[in-house]
């Protein structure tokens, strides 16, 4: 078996998991932990962006991530793939929702397919680190602005002038090959601009 056939066979996360301690404290124990877990990758299926606490945010994306990777790789005629696709939607209809709509959205993605934020800090209150987790191609707006449109930032008003002044010049350069070409040979005198 060479290479190749041996990445197909493993599920591709795009994103850096590094193991790492995670206070995701439950009163339930191991079980409310995954329960909670599941209600979380069940609401960033439903609702394609969702605010919560950091931790469980940053857990819940490798869990989400695993799930759409899984669906991508092996389709709904798969049985374990199924099997933790009912695992980890609580509503059933997100299931219909995650073959149909969001596999055909990131078949061709080279990146992962959710982003992660921090969220701003509430002031005043006690501070607890949070964080907006959401699916790409979402149909919410943008939460951070598009800044290569940002006609004000300085390279974009350089730029700007460098084609206005090449414009110019160009023009320029033109305009003299037309007056060039449209003098009269012999008549000494140039054309009149119209």
């Amino acid at each position: 078996m060479n290479q190749a056939e041996v990445t197909k066979l493993m599920s591709q996360l795009r994103i850096a998991v590094r193991p790492r301690h995670r206070n995701l404290k439950n009163i339930d124990g191991p079980e409310g932990r995954l329960a909670k877990l599941r209600k979380t990758v069940t609401a960033l299926v439903k609702h394609e962006r969702i605010e919560l606490n950091y931790q469980r945010a940053d857990e819940a994306r490798g869990y989400a991530e695993r799930l759409i990777s899984d669906a991508i790789r092996h389709g709904d005629c798969h049985k374990p793939t199924m099997e933790m696709a009912d695992y980890w939607l609580l509503e059933k209809q997100l299931v219909h929702k995650l073959f149909k709509v969001l596999v055909p959205r990131f078949e061709e993605y080279k990146v992962s397919a959710t982003r992660m934020y921090k969220a701003p800090k509430e002031y005043p209150g006690w501070y607890r680190k949070r964080a907006v987790l959401e699916l790409r191609g979402n149909p919410y707006p943008a939460l951070l602005p598009n800044q290569s449109n940002n006609r004000n930032l300085l390279h974009n008003v350089l730029m700007d002038e460098a084609k206005k002044d090449y414009r110019r010049e160009k023009y320029a350069e033109i305009a003299a090959q037309i007056g060039t070409e449209t003098a009269v040979p012999g008549s000494g005198e140039q054309p009149k601009a119209v």
